[in-house]
């Protein structure tokens, strides 16, 4: 018998998304289900056309009937895990966190272990519960792939003062970037505002309309290579990929960023180089500013080192 809570969904391709893999045309009309988790359904038969199981490769036509069945969502059981944490500082009501590359910041389909909510678990007594469960003292967020300095808070009272400095534009949040292409400004604003793409719903686009928020970054350029730009990004906003849009936008995309740059990179990198440096606070209790930086990366600083002599 089947899970009173699973969902059934019926499609119909228009001629717009005629001869697109299943997968993709899936992906991209049903909201917040990734490509690999549409691949998954497909091939445990959870996706019928006329009635026939088809492969995730399958071209669709115009006018065909997709049926989808969702099963109901899991429920996610979150353990302390002993991951080795490089945490710079720690109180009764903050830790801060050098987060790096590769490691996602808390559960999601996909990744339901392995996160930085697993090892704070593990490292802190507590966690702020104003996220839920999943999140438990997440006030800010890095992309997998960007490595450096995340604050958490350890109790509700931390989380809404935190968050209230990041809302009111108060907290300082410096970046480093590898980029493509010379930049010929010293420095430079990039005020675009920022929505969910229409399409791909994985990604984010500069864009005005329903939907769109501001969004700006201030940068000034470190050093210049052949081909290549080493950047200090700050944000002013705090959107989400933020500055790896913004830096697309105006043709000079982060270096290993194949989601806002080219799909093909010069560099084996596992993400973009894209380090979150600085990190300024007003401290929730003692109202005391204190301001944590932390280094690239190795990766980081041989990709500079090769740029150097390459130019």
């Amino acid at each position: 018998m089947k899970n009173q809570e699973e969902r059934i969904e019926i499609y119909s391709v228009e001629h717009l998304h005629h001869g697109k893999r299943l997968d993709v045309f899936l992906s991209e009309t049903i909201p917040g289900e990734s490509r690999s988790y549409i691949q998954k359904l497909i091939k445990d038969g959870r996706v019928t056309i006329s009635n026939k199981n088809v492969k995730p490769n399958y071209k669709v036509k115009e006018g065909e009937c997709i049926r989808i069945s969702i099963p109901p969502p899991v429920a996610i059981s979150l353990e302390p895990e002993d991951i080795d944490l490089d945490i710079i500082y720690q109180d009764n009501d903050i830790a801060v966190i050098n987060k790096p590359q590769g490691m996602v910041v808390h559960p999601a389909p996909g990744n339901y272990s392995g996160t930085l909510v697993n090892a704070l678990l593990y490292h802190c007594n507590h966690l702020s519960g104003i996220n839920g469960k999943i999140r438990p003292g997440i006030v800010h967020r890095l992309d997998k792939d960007t490595s450096g300095i995340i604050v958490v808070a350890k109790n509700d009272s931390a989380h809404r003062y935190l968050a209230a400095q990041i809302a009111a534009r108060k907290a300082l949040r410096v970046y480093w970037a590898i980029v493509e292409n010379n930049i010929i400004e010293d420095e430079g604003t990039i005020d675009a505002p920022i929505k969910r793409h229409p399409v791909d719903r994985k990604k984010m686009t500069v864009a005005t309309g329903p939907g769109s928020r501001e969004a700006v970054t201030h940068f000034r350029v470190l050093e210049r290579f052949r081909e290549f730009t080493l950047v200090e990004a700050s944000l002013e906003t705090g959107r989400t990929h933020q500055i790896r849009v913004h830096m697309s936008h105006i043709k000079h995309p982060i270096v290993g960023d194949t989601i806002y740059g080219s799909k093909k990179q010069k560099f084996r990198l596992q993400g973009q180089a894209l380090h979150a440096k600085i990190l300024g606070i007003i401290h929730p209790t003692t109202k005391e500013y204190m301001e944590f930086e932390a280094s690239p990366p190795e990766y980081f600083n041989k990709l500079i080192e090769n740029l150097r002599k390459m130019s």
